[in-house]
C-alpha cells in the first residue's frame, strides 16, 4: 500500500476545514499539510449556509458578550458549556477581523459599516451576512482561493477516509480510498472537519456529502461521542422535492428575522397559538409548530409570507432566484415551507482546543461537540463556532508541538477492496432515510425508536459490509448505518424532552440537565 507523511491531515473542505488549514499553515510555516475531501473541493454544509454568522462586534453598542451568552444558553435548554459559550463569543470580533485578511468580507452599509440582521431567539441585531443571503458560499469561496494559493497545503478531491489508525488511544493517521487505490497516511495530528449528517434523513437542507462520516470514523477509533440524539430540524425548507440533489432548499431564518410570518393552508397565522415570541421563537418550537399545523390541516406544507419586507429581492437574492425557478415570486407569493433535517448539535466530544478523547485526534465544526449549542443551536452560531474553534485549534497545535509519531510503531494495516459490489446500495440508503424521518424525526417515542433500530439492523445485515467496501458510496452507507444507530440509541436513553429532542412518551424536561455519551 502507498504511504505518505504529513504534519497534519484535515478531513473536510467546509469553512472549518479550510480555515484550520490556513491558520495551521500560518502558525507552522513550511510544514506539509494535507486537506482531503470526498467530493468536489468546497462542497459542504458551509457552502449552503444562508443566514449569516454571529459576531459580537466591539463597536456595536447595542450588543454585548453577556447578551449573546444569555441568548445562546436559553436556546440550548441547559446543555451548553458556559465557559465555551463565553470563549467563542469573546473571540468573535477578533476572528472576524482575521477573516478579512484572507479575503472574506461581509455586507456593509453606505458608511462602510457591517450590516447586521436579527434572527430567531436573538435579542439584538448581531448577524453578519455576505451576498445578502449567501454568507456560507461567499466565505467558502474566499477561503478556497486562499487555500489554493498556499503552496504548503495539498488538496485531495474525491477521496474518502476509510478508517482512522488509532493504537493505544493515539491517532497516528488514516487510510484513504479514491475508488481505485488505498493509501496509508501517517500524520502528527488528524483533524476531522467532516460536517454533518443530514443525508440520513429523507428531507434535509444538507448536500449529498453530509452522510455522517466523521462521527462513524471517530466512533470506530474509540473516541467519545456526546449528545447524539440532538438533531435540529429547520422549520422552513422549501417544500418542493429536489430529486437531483436529494435535498430541500433552505429558506433562511433571517427571512423571519426581517419580519416574515407563517400561515397555514387556511390562511391562519398560527405561531401566536404556540409561543409568545411567534415566528422568532427558537427553531425547535417553530419546527414542531409547523409540523403540528401541517398535521391539523392535512397539508404537506405551511406558508411563509415575506411580501411585507422592504427590498426583499435585494436582501435575499439567492432565495428570490431559487423560488422563481419554481414559479414563486416571493415579493407577491407566499412560500410553501416544511421542516427538514438541518444541523446536528451532538458530535465528537472536544474541549475548546478541539482535542478529542483520542490523543492527536481533533475535531472542528459541526462534527464536534464543544458545548456551544447545547440541546438546540441558536441561529447563526454554527459558522461562528467553525471559525473561532478552527482558529483556536490551529493555535493550540502550534503551541503544543509534541505530536510527533514514530512511523515504526504503526502496526501492519491490511486493506482489501471488496470484489463484489452491493447492487442495492441506493435502495438501502433510501430505506434508511425513510425510517429515520418517520421514526427518529421531530417527534420520537419508544415504539418508533425501536422500529427504527430494527429497520437499521436489518439494513445492516442486508448490506453486510462491516469493514471494506467496493466504492465510496458503500463507505457512505456504512457510516450512515453507524451514525443512525448512535442517534437512535442515544434517543432511547434520554427519557425526557429537551431542546430538539422531543419524546411524546416523556414530554417533561428533567430538572437536572445531563449529557449523554457513546463509546465503542
Amino acid at each position: 500500500m502507498k504511504q505518505s507523511k504529513y504534519k497534519a491531515v484535515i478531513v473536510g473542505s467546509g469553512i472549518s476545514g479550510l480555515y484550520t488549514a490556513l491558520k495551521l499553515e500560518q502558525n507552522c510555516s513550511g510544514e506539509r499539510i494535507l486537506l482531503i475531501t470526498k467530493s468536489k473541493f468546497g462542497e459542504s454544509n458551509s457552502y449552503y449556509a444562508q443566514g449569516g454568522m454571529v459576531a459580537v462586534l466591539k463597536n456595536n453598542q447595542n450588543d454585548s458578550v453577556t447578551s449573546h451568552i444569555e441568548d445562546t444558553l436559553k436556546a440550548g435548554a441547559g446543555l451548553n458549556d458556559r465557559n465555551t459559550v463565553q470563549f467563542i463569543s469573546e473571540n468573535s470580533d477578533k476572528v472576524v477581523r482575521d477573516l478579512l485578511k484572507f479575503g472574506v468580507d461581509f455586507d456593509r452599509d453606505e458608511n462602510g459599516d457591517f450590516k447586521l440582521t436579527k434572527e430567531a431567539a436573538h435579542s439584538v441585531r448581531r448577524i453578519l451576512h455576505s451576498g445578502g443571503d449567501a454568507t456560507g458560499r461567499e466565505m467558502e469561496i474566499a477561503l478556497i482561493k486562499a487555500v489554493k494559493e498556499n503552496k504548503n497545503i495539498e488538496i485531495r478531491e474525491n477521496t474518502t477516509v476509510v478508517d482512522l489508525i488509532a493504537e493505544n488511544n493515539i491517532c497516528k493517521g488514516l487510510i484513504t480510498f479514491d475508488n481505485k487505490d488505498y493509501e496509508l497516511i501517517i500524520s502528527d495530528v488528524t483533524i476531522l472537519a467532516t460536517g454533518g449528517l443530514g443525508q440520513i434523513y429523507k428531507y434535509t437542507t444538507n448536500p449529498l456529502c453530509a452522510t455522517g462520516d466523521g462521527f462513524a470514523l471517530a466512533y470506530r477509533a474509540g473516541a467519545v461521542l456526546r449528545d447524539m440524539e440532538f438533531v435540529q430540524f429547520h422549520p422552513t425548507a422549501l417544500a418542493i422535492d429536489d430529486f437531483e440533489n436529494h435535498n430541500r432548499f433552505l429558506i433562511s431564518e433571517a427571512v423571519r428575522g426581517e419580519g416574515a410570518k407563517l400561515f397555514d393552508i387556511n390562511n391562519h397565522q398560527y405561531m401566536r397559538d404556540y409561543d409568545e415570541r411567534e415566528e422568532l421563537a427558537p427553531r425547535d418550537i417553530v419546527a414542531r409548530a409547523n409540523f403540528n399545523q401541517m398535521k391539523k390541516t392535512n397539508s404537506d406544507c405551511v406558508y411563509l409570507d415575506a411580501t411585507q419586507i422592504d427590498n426583499l429581492s435585494k436582501r435575499f437574492p439567492t432565495i428570490t432566484k431559487k423560488c422563481a425557478q419554481y414559479g414563486i415570486d416571493i415579493t407577491k407569493d407566499k412560500i410553501p415551507v416544511a421542516p427538514a433535517s438541518h444541523y446536528f448539535m451532538g458530535g465528537i466530544e472536544t474541549d475548546i482546543n478541539g482535542e478529542t478523547s483520542v490523543k492527536n485526534l481533533f475535531a472542528v465544526g459541526e462534527v464536534s461537540s464543544t458545548g456551544l449549542h447545547g440541546a438546540n443551536r441558536l441561529a447563526s452560531n454554527s459558522l461562528l463556532e467553525c471559525v473561532v474553534c478552527a482558529y483556536k485549534t490551529a493555535q493550540y497545535i502550534h503551541d503544543n508541538n509534541n505530536f510527533v509519531i514514530n512511523d515504526d510503531n504503526i502496526n501492519d494495516v491490511i486493506t482489501e477492496k471488496s470484489e463484489s459490489v452491493c447492487k442495492n446500495t441506493k435502495e438501502l440508503k433510501t430505506k434508511l432515510q425513510n425510517t429515520m424521518w418517520q421514526n427518529v424525526g421531530i417527534y420520537r417515542n419508544e415504539n418508533s425508536l425501536q422500529k427504527a433500530l430494527n429497520d437499521i439492523e436489518n439494513i445492516e445485515k442486508e448490506f453486510d459490509r462491516p469493514n471494506y467496501c467496493a466504492n465510496i458510496e458503500e463507505y457512505e452507507l456504512r457510516n450512515m448505518i453507524i451514525t443512525s444507530k448512535l442517534i437512535i440509541q442515544s434517543a432511547m436513553n434520554r427519557k425526557e424532552s429537551r431542546g430538539a429532542h422531543y419524546r411524546t412518551d416523556y414530554p417533561h424536561t428533567d430538572k437536572v440537565a445531563k449529557h449523554s455519551e457513546m463509546k465503542i
